[in-house]
């Protein structure tokens, strides 16, 4: 199964469609989706690395967009959308200690938040909620997701045929490696937070 949907996503690099399905699930992931588009993006680029660069630049335009309607949740529908999809990722009581670090470390919380397997959208409505800058919100949400999304290009361009080769041979090793990552998203960002 895994093989199945592994080659399906190296399949879809080459449809008309995928780089808009890759941009769709990268702003979704910034405001309300779960999965992030690292699970599109490193697919396609190991498929195609030499268009690592356009995924990378995709991915980021489009998750800032989706950051800036998370933001707008946060600051506009904080009382309903917003504190129901904090409480869906299980994060309400935390909401409070986060809001009153913004005030003093909101630049680095954008900033290492933005690079880690955090959740993102949990930054983007607690911005908002928090009446961080938006104009500084955004240009520190460039500079994370950017760095997050271009590292990814950087190495799948460099290293992509060996990187695609290792992940072939233990393609379940890889999986489980990547499962792990983003549960210690969840779980970091549950005691940060």
């Amino acid at each position: 199964m895994l093989r199945r949907m592994y080659d399906w996503c190296i399949a879809a690099a080459d449809k008309p469609y995928a780089l808009w399905l890759m941009g769709a699930v990268s702003f979704a992931e910034s405001s309300f989706f779960p999965i992030p588009p690292d699970v599109m993006l490193i697919p396609m680029s190991l498929a195609r690395p030499q268009k690592a660069w356009l995924y990378a630049l995709v991915c980021t335009v489009t998750s800032v967009a989706g950051g800036v309607v998370g933001y707008a949740i946060g600051a506009l529908l904080y009382d309903s959308v917003g504190q129901w999809l904090i409480n869906l990722y299980g994060y309400g009581d935390k909401v409070e200690a986060f809001r009153a670090s913004y005030a003093e470390y909101g630049a680095w919380i954008i900033l290492l938040k933005g690079l880690t397997p955090i959740p993102y959208k949990l930054v983007t409505i607690t911005s908002g909620f928090a009446d961080y800058n938006l104009l500084l919100f955004v240009v520190f949400s460039i500079i994370a997701r950017g760095g997050r999304f271009f590292i990814v290009a950087i190495l799948l361009n460099r290293y992509g045929t060996w990187i695609r080769e290792a992940i072939e041979k233990r393609l379940g090793l890889w999986v489980i490696i990547a499962t792990a990552t983003l549960v210690l998203g969840f779980i970091i960002a549950f005691r940060l937070f």
